[in-house]
């Protein structure tokens, strides 16, 4: 079974494209073109299943048409519209070089620690819907929102899980 621990979301299927069960995937995230993985994963009624891909192509810089295996036709890919898309962290993580971009819901699940405060909690969740993007920071006493700037971060562990943070004084 697949925890969501050991993915992040990477983008949304939206609609069928033609009539041999193509579908369309909006990404924020292109990992699944730069790292060897042969499968994504979708969030069916909450549970994380693998469909292997068979071929994909882009069309445009942020969209890109999908083949997966045993969909190969218009009705079945339209059941995947509007499906959540995940990518498996062990295979990010094995090719992870230094240059990579990280996505911000890559940081979900990761501890967060600011050079000043210490230890924050752990990120819960990231919002993308504001104008600025927040990172949801909870520990056992309380939730904490601060930017998703790149500014901030000091240095990322993906392996550990941790991101390092210089938060400006008075921010939290």
């Amino acid at each position: 079974m697949i925890r969501e621990n050991e993915v992040f979301k990477i983008g949304k299927l939206t609609k069928p494209h033609g009539i041999k069960g193509e579908v369309s995937l909006s990404f924020d995230n292109d990992v699944f073109d730069r790292v060897d993985c042969p499968y994504l994963i979708c969030s069916i009624n909450g549970i994380f299943v693998p469909f292997f891909i068979e071929e994909y192509r882009f069309k445009g810089k942020d969209t890109a048409l999908i083949t997966f295996e045993g969909i190969d036709s218009e009705e079945k890919a339209a059941r995947f519209s509007g499906i959540e898309v995940y990518f498996p962290r062990k295979y990010y993580e094995e090719d992870t070089q230094e240059d990579i971009e990280y996505s911000w819901s890559f940081f979900i699940g990761f501890k967060a620690i600011d050079k000043n405060a210490g230890e924050l909690g752990m990120i819960e969740e990231v919002d993308e819907k504001t104008l600025n993007t927040l990172f949801l920071i909870k520990n056992s006493e309380d939730e904490i929102i601060i930017p998703a700037t790149e500014s901030f971060i000091e240095k990322i562990d993906p392996k550990k899980k941790i991101i390092y943070l210089q938060l400006p004084e008075g921010l939290i």
